[in-house]
């Protein structure tokens, strides 16, 4: 029933970044620190988007020195297709600064017992010429330019960890493990000056790597416009296309899942399938959805007869599936199937594909070996090992879940278990599920849903980390028990910060799905998070959601769409709900953003009064901000400057509500204070003010204290940077400005500290 689709005809553009990495602390017990790669906003989305055609231009570094880029994208994110396409792209003239790309797929590398030297990696194991192969290399080797190397699927290169120690491969002449040659290629000791093309998936075993390569590509999946366009691609021509669109678009969770490109040609080819045999109810849970997907592919051709095999192959299937997973592999050799049998029915209906192993240079026999469809398959027939087997008790089951663990848990080939897991233990009564166990094992699965139902409950689920929370909505949603359900809504925090962890729209669907059903009021943090604006605005609208925070340029664009589309309700709410307070600014686009939310201010509200007579002032973002605090590092060439402050000022007289004003360590100098000293005056509310660390000299802390003559309602200044005698002249007795005791007096010219006995003067903070 398979349709031979070309890959023109659906092939979409995901989206790709370029990437950009931050050092964070571990969030396991040592603290380690990490390479993580930046979460972008919508409006940084934009600007870090590229071509296909932009993927190899790399600023800086050597002319003559090999160029290493790495694609980063979660399993399903397409980089093996996007492979494939820069590889025709070449083939119909473009990258044309490439006169030979070899394409190394690594899981048939994975023979490490073998050697091989660069001659044979290039021009004998995959592809040989008809003829002049030493002078082919001989001019590979004097034009190392015009070659591009892809090695595909850097987490199924086995034995990868450490290699950039490895200091042997440095002869193009000697033999070598694929690991040494690799090594040789990745430390640019060998074929200096060509240009490699590594996909890895992030949070892997690649991440010591980061900092190593020239330029990192992200890629983030399908946008809601393209997996429309995708799916409208798909069924583009059959007579159920309308219906076939409307029903996965309908189905919000799968539709949501859609934006992995896997997933989304997965749930187009179940959808098809189901409309050939005349079924039209998509499952609503991704469970479901591989359960139904195992009876459209088997029941249709198997008799009485073969019906009891092909259990038991499932069963055995099952079983490999999980332990290559656990050895974190998708392929195998052929002759390793437990049985001659078991590789056929998974040949025959599509879960594992075939391919060849390299051919070793004493020996022209080529070796075959089967890998996985794709990686959802393996990670639902490893959970239905799980709960088949007699071996796992279920005492011992729930460890696959880890989800109270502090310990962050490495990313591995079964991410997906600990939601396939409990989704079948609550399909126990599923007839096809039945008949994959006998009476015995009904009941062992019976005490591991009982053991799965306790330990959920056991969870302190305020305690978890969010990435940890998210995952528990998962598995609890894929049971879809209400008790469940509730439990966990009943026990969520008040206060939900996903500030700095990646936001699917999966992630977002369960989350969205369990807050609905709980009776108590919520407040989101969203910053940093790389929601998308429908997800956004989903949330927001939710009536348990009392007040959010966001990234402010991402809310400043759900307000304009908003009242594009005229949803003026949902805009109504979504203003009353956002909050900033406190404003912690750590990029000088922070302040730019926050000018622009001042911006948007006055047209918000001219909206509001137009569509339901508001009469307000201020928006209460702006009216119930109290507190604005730079941190700006001063190691990240981020700091404010006078410029910046010049900037800031323009914002601050807009911010009737501010009481403290935190210019800690910016670079203000002089020129900065005049702008802070022009706009004191008209700042009424504003009660603490702190400059310190800057580089004010006298002639601007002149001004400060000039300025501050004319701000009773400012009741302390924290400032190292007014010198003792400025501070004294200020505060004489008349000043109206409240008073502590000081004890130091800190120099910022030759950095001494001077003890002073004066009783009142204004408050400086050290």
């Amino acid at each position: 029933m398979d349709r031979e689709v070309t890959l023109d005809h659906l092939y979409i553009d995901g989206a790709l970044m370029q990437g950009q990495t931050e050092t964070k602390s571990g969030k396991n017990i040592t603290k380690v620190m990490e390479k993580e790669l930046v979460i972008y906003n919508l409006e940084e989305k934009e600007k870090a988007a590229i071509e296909r055609s932009q993927i190899f231009q790399v600023l800086g570094g050597k002319e003559l020195e090999t160029k290493v880029v790495v694609v980063l994208g979660k399993a399903g994110m397409g980089k093996s297709i996007l492979v494939q396409k820069i590889c025709q792209d070449w083939s119909n003239g473009k990258f044309s600064q490439f006169e030979f790309v070899f394409w190394f797929e690594c899981r048939r590398l994975s023979l490490p017992e073998k050697q091989y030297s660069l001659k044979d990696l290039l021009l004998e194991l995959f592809v040989k010429p008809r003829e002049g192969s030493d002078e082919v290399f001989e001019y590979i080797l004097q034009n190392p330019d015009k070659v591009l190397l892809i090695f595909d699927g850097f987490e199924e290169l086995q034995d990868h960890d450490g290699f950039t120690h490895y200091s042997d491969c440095q002869s193009y002449k000697e033999l070598y493990s694929i690991r040494e040659l690799f090594a040789g290629l990745f430390q640019k000791k060998i074929l200096s000056g060509c240009t490699l093309l590594l996909t890895a998936r992030p949070k892997d075993k690649f991440n010591q790597y980061l900092s190593k390569v020239d330029k990192i590509i992200e890629m983030i999946g399908f946008s809601p416009q393209q997996v429309e366009s995708y799916i409208a691609r798909y069924f583009e021509g059959l007579p159920y296309s309308d219906d076939a669109v409307k029903l996965i678009t309908d189905c919000q969770y799968l539709f949501s899942h859609c934006y992995s490109p896997v997933m989304c040609r997965f749930i187009c080819f179940l959808c098809e399938m189901m409309f050939e045999m005349g079924d039209k109810d998509l499952p609503s849970t991704l469970t479901s959805l591989f359960v139904k997907y195992l009876q459209q592919k088997l029941i249709p051709t198997q008799t009485d007869v073969t019906a009891i095999g092909n259990q038991q192959h499932i069963t055995r299937l099952a079983q490999l599936a999980w332990y290559l997973g656990e050895k974190n592999q998708n392929a195998l050799k052929s002759s390793l199937f437990p049985s001659k049998e078991v590789k056929e029915f998974a040949l025959k209906y599509g879960l594992v594909l075939p391919f060849t192993f390299p051919k070793h240079s004493g020996n022209r026999e080529e070796e075959f070996g089967s890998v996985f469809s794709d990686f959802v398959i393996q990670n639902f027939l490893s959970a239905l090992h799980l709960v088949l087997t007699e071996e796992i008790k279920d005492k011992s089951l729930t460890k696959y879940l880890s989800l109270p663990a502090r310990k962050k848990k490495p990313h591995n080939w079964l991410d997906l278990v600990p939601r396939f897991l409990p989704g079948l233990l609550y399909l126990q009564h599923d007839p096809y599920l039945c008949s994959l166990s006998d009476e015995h094992v009904m009941k062992i699965i019976t005490k591991k849903q009982k053991t799965l139902l306790k330990y959920i409950k056991k969870i302190q689920i305020s305690d978890l980390y969010p990435e940890k929370l998210l995952e528990l909505l998962h598995c609890v949603y894929e049971t879809q028990d209400s008790y469940l359900l509730q439990h966990v809504a009943l026990r969520l925090k008040a206060e939900l910060s996903f500030l700095g962890t990646l936001l699917t729209p999966p992630d977002v669907y369960v989350l969205h799905f369990i807050l609905k059903r709980s009776p108590k009021e919520f407040s989101l943090d969203l910053r940093n998070s790389g929601i998308n604006l429908q997800g956004l605005k989903h949330l927001v609208g939710l009536k348990s959601v009392t007040s959010f925070r966001a990234s402010l340029s991402d809310t400043v664009r759900l307000w304009e769409s908003l009242e594009q589309t005229k949803e003026y309700e949902l805009l109504k709410i979504s203003v009353e709900k956002f909050g900033i307070d406190p404003f912690k600014a750590e990029t000088m686009k922070d302040i730019s953003d926050l000018s622009d939310l001042v911006r948007v201010q006055e047209k918000m509200i001219h909206c509001m009064e137009d569509a339901f007579g508001c009469n307000i002032n201020e928006i209460p973002a702006i009216k119930n901000l109290r507190k604005l605090e730079f941190a700006l590092d001063a190691l990240s060439e981020n700091e404010i400057g006078d410029e910046g402050t010049k900037s800031l000022c323009e914002v601050l007289s807009e911010l009737t509500s501010l009481e403290t004003l935190n210019l800690y360590n910016n670079y203000i100098c002089d020129a900065g204070a005049e702008n802070i000293a022009r706009i004191l005056p008209a700042m009424a509310s504003l009660r603490v003010l702190h400059v310190q660390c800057n580089k004010i000299t006298d002639a601007g802390a002149q001004k400060l204290t000039d300025s501050l003559r004319k701000c009773p309602h400012i009741k302390s200044v924290a400032s190292l940077a007014i010198n003792l005698q400025a501070i004294l002249k200020l505060c004489e007795p008349d000043s109206d400005l409240a008073y502590t005791e000081l004890n130091q007096n800190y120099n910022p010219t030759d950095g001494s500290v001077t003890n002073t006995s004066v009783g009142k003067i204004a408050l400086i903070s050290w």
